[in-house]
């Protein structure tokens, strides 16, 4: 008996070994990018470092809210209780010279700025975890595919989390995409699933890429912290700025709030939109996402004219009912200087008009009749 459980122990071992050694969980940085890191200035002792410090972050083991808890346990308010609201826009049809803005869900966006397509943290997968059947997307939202992508000019990295960097997605894609620009380390990832070095654009915060005379990628600070593995903070994470002589966007990636709003915003001045991490918070990591209050109080901070909510509306990876980040901030909007764009998955966003939108609440889905 105990040479059969012994085995038993053994054979799980080896599989989890061998589960462990799989593409999708990236590469670790290389010796000629650790010499790199040597010269950031956020790296120090081995790993990368935010800003502001921030206290570790955790999950406790005797909640009633654990780990087992979270993924396992059948919270209804954590999900939409029907399909979502969605609208299917054919990306493949709208006009290159046209300056949008489509939401794909959680913190995927698909832009078109000064002729440029720019996919942010695209994930097409029904989920955001390497465990199976854990962190499923919400019924309904799951609309596009990788046919209904057109070819890439840029994906943008924030980092290298799983429900930002998908393994599937990205390899699905890796055809149609020209570039892509992330942090330091996280170029690695993309090394070891087949990307040509002179594709992958790898840099640090405060970092200016200019594209061509039309386009700019600002590399810029966030709050939060790093790891598709049991290792914490060996590749960077970030924020990005995207503007044009006509726009000025900002991506925060994921970010606790900070004083590098304000850094930021007095580096690129006023922001037409800002698309801001305004879900997935509790107490418990205060500091490395930004409630609904957080993300208003960035929105001011970057004297944004319009605030699209992210981290939000596909996959459930906190405590909080799915649709508390909308409601929330729906109350706050009629006392914040900028306006709150909250489309539906697949629907437009056109930069030229931002004044003229209007969306309706569609995530108080018994209110909604069109789908």
């Amino acid at each position: 008996m105990l040479g059969v459980l012994l085995l038993l122990v053994l054979s799980i071992g080896v599989a989890g070994y061998a589960y462990l050694q799989s593409p999708k969980f990236g590469a670790p940085p290389d010796q000629e990018s650790l010499a790199l890191f040597q010269q950031s200035p956020n790296y120090s002792d081995g790993i990368f470092h935010n800003l502001e410090p921030i206290p570790e972050i955790t999950m406790e083991s005797d909640s009633d809210r654990g780990w087992l808890d979270f993924f396992f346990t059948g919270d209804s308010g954590r999900a939409p209780p029907q399909a979502l609201p969605t609208v299917k826009t054919n990306l493949h049809e709208i006009e290159q010279s046209e300056d949008i803005i489509v939401w794909l869900g959680h913190s995927s966006f698909y832009v078109q700025v000064a002729g440029q397509r720019i996919l942010i943290d695209p994930v097409l997968s029904q989920n955001a975890s390497p465990i199976p059947f854990t962190i499923q997307a919400f019924e309904g939202t799951s609309i596009y595919t990788v046919e209904d992508i057109p070819d890439i000019d840029y994906v943008l990295i924030s980092h290298d989390h799983w429900d930002h960097l998908d393994y599937p997605t990205v390899m699905a894609l890796k055809d149609q995409i020209d570039n892509v620009i992330v942090g330091l380390g996280v170029g690695s990832h993309f090394r070891s699933w087949g990307f040509d070095n002179d594709q992958i654009i790898e840099t640090d915060w405060n970092t200016q890429i200019s594209l061509d005379d039309e386009l700019v990628i600002h590399v810029l600070p966030a709050r939060h912290y790093s790891g598709r593995l049991f290792q914490r903070n060996q590749t960077l994470w970030v924020s990005f700025g995207i503007q044009s002589p006509q726009r000025q966007l900002y991506f925060s990636g994921d970010s606790g709030y900070g004083s590098h709003f304000q850094i930021i915003a007095n580096a690129l001045g006023a922001v037409d939109v800002a698309m801001l991490d305004a879900g997935q918070y509790d107490e418990q990591w205060r500091f490395t996402h930004m409630t609904p209050e957080d993300a208003a109080q960035a929105g001011r901070d970057l004297r944004a004219t319009g605030v699209i909510p992210a981290h939000v509306g596909r996959f459930s990876l906190a405590f909080h009912d799915w649709d508390d980040p909308f409601n929330q901030l729906a109350g706050l909007e009629q006392d914040e200087p900028f306006g709150l764009l909250t489309p539906r998955i697949g629907e437009v966003i056109e930069l030229a008009s931002l004044s003229e939108l209007d969306f309706n609440q569609w995530w108080n889905i018994d209110d909604t009749s069109d789908n």
